[in-house]
Formats: structure tokens, sequence, C-alpha cells
């Protein structure tokens, strides 16, 4: 079977693309400056774009009803915490993707804690193992029903001592989820480790 992008509509071009690239890293951003409402809010396309400095990027589609509460956040404030999703977590990640007004705080919703960052003034999630704070670098436009991709700048992290071996951040022991086609996700599942390929 051969498909055409050119002639695809914005959703069967959705479709194809989740159910392509899997399974993909969650976002679990906190934005807003107290005294305004902290938005909690997941997104899976979702990467770091660059080692040093430390950068990650995530997209922001829009609503039928316009843009959403974290990018209006970001824009404004400058900044934002990206929280790693794990699976121990994996109700309150995905409710917190419902849509809620813009003065209703997706984490007091789930009973989710949040706690105060170092660096920046958006408060980080209590319980999230790992947790970045960033500094707002650029958005960027690709297209009017594509959304926009945000890039930070990580200023900061905060890692629970429970996933550190060695001065790493062990991957087992942190258990992120991943995202699927649909209202799926993946846990981490078996981790196959190969010795390092020479000049890799």
């Amino acid at each position: 079977m051969f498909i055409d992008a050119e002639p695809l509509d914005p959703a069967s071009t959705y479709r194809l693309l989740v159910g392509s690239v899997v399974p993909r890293p969650i976002a679990w951003v906190t934005s807003g400056i107290p005294p305004h409402t902290v938005n909690l809010a997941p997104f899976s396309s979702f990467a770091w774009v660059s080692q040093h400095p430390a950068m990650l990027g995530f997209t922001i589609n829009r609503r039928p009803t316009g843009r959403k509460d974290t990018i209006e956040n970001i824009e404004r404030d400058g900044q934002f915490v990206v929280n790693v999703a794990t699976d121990d977590l994996l109700e309150q990640v995905h409710a917190s993707s419902a849509f809620l007004a813009p003065d209703v705080s997706e984490a007091e919703a789930q009973g989710l804690e949040l706690a105060a960052s170092e660096k920046i003034a958006v408060p980080r999630l209590a319980s999230a193992k790992v947790s970045m704070e960033c500094v707002h670098e650029r958005t960027i436009e690709f297209s009017p029903t594509g959304g926009q991709f945000v890039v930070g700048r990580v200023v900061g992290w905060h890692v629970d001592e429970a996933v550190m071996v060695d001065g790493r951040i062990d991957t087992e022991l942190l258990r992120p989820l991943g995202r699927l086609a649909g209202p799926r996700y993946s846990s981490l599942g078996e981790v196959v480790e190969l010795p390092p390929v020479p000049g890799g």
C-alpha cells in the first residue's frame, strides 16, 4: 500500500504520523507563574534538540478553538518545566490532556502537588522523578494546522536520587511512559543492551 501525502487532510495525516512515529516520549509540561494558573499538559511530539547547551523541543498543536494555554503561558512568561511522565502516573498523565478552562489547574484537578523550581518561577511536579527547568528560546511556526514547535534551554535538573546510578539516570528505574497512536501508552518493557560500536 502506498499513501500519497499531498491530498491528505490534517486528520488523516495526524493518524498516520502518530501510528508511524512510536513510541514517543512524553513532555509533561508545567507552565504559568502564580498567581496565574499553573497549567499541566502532556505533549508527545518531544525531543532534545541540542546537547550543549541542553535544549528541548516539543510541538503544541492548536485546538479548534485556538491556541492552548501552554503556549500562551510560555510566550508570556518565557519559561516552563518539562516533567518526565512515568508509568506510575499513567492515569494522571492521560487525564491532564483534557480541556479545562484557563483558570483551572490540571495539576490541582489531578491531585498532583507542585514544588518550587530553583532557577525559574514556574513550579514543577513534586512527584516527577525527573524535571527540567527551561527558559524559552524560540517558537517555530510550521503551518496553520501543524502547530508550533517550542524550544527551551534547560537551566537545571531535578532528579530523584532513587533513579540515579553511578552519576547517570537509570532508565529502568525511571520507567518513562511512551505514547502510541490514539489513547494508548507503552511502558518501558524489555531493555536490550549491546556492546558499544567502535567509533559510534
